[in-house]
């Protein structure tokens, strides 16, 4: 019955930015702490921003950079990742997830989306 469903990914030019959504249902949306993941194609299922349970605190994984804000709605169970500056380098299928506690490792999540595009070419 859970549920994550990701939006907004597609395709944008370098330098650009792109918002994108994960609406949670069919758990406690404020009790879990909400990851942004990203994995390219032959690489690993890389860590990008998480923000806790309560939306007090944030992470920044290595590819955020400063350039990525993520941020939480409880009013509306929706988790957000704005991303600027771009680069080719972005380009992933990009993954929410809901955990017990804010983490860098994939594993710590319980919960998982299906994925939203994010491609990033000129």
């Amino acid at each position: 019955q859970v549920q994550l469903v990701e939006s907004g990914g597609r395709l944008v030019h370098p330098g650009g930015s792109l918002r994108l959504s994960c609406v949670v249902s069919g758990l406690t949306f404020k009790d879990y702490a909400i990851g942004w993941f990203r994995q390219a194609p032959g690489k690993e299922r890389e860590f990008v921003q998480g923000i806790n349970f309560s939306g007090i605190f944030t992470y920044d994984g290595r590819s955020a950079k400063g350039r990525f804000t993520i941020s939480r709605d409880d009013a509306k169970n929706t988790v957000y990742l704005q991303m600027t500056k771009l680069t080719p380098d972005d380009t992933a299928v990009y993954y929410c997830a809901a955990g017990e506690s804010l983490d860098m490792a994939p594993h710590v999540y319980r919960y998982w989306g299906q994925g939203t595009q994010v491609t990033v070419s000129s």
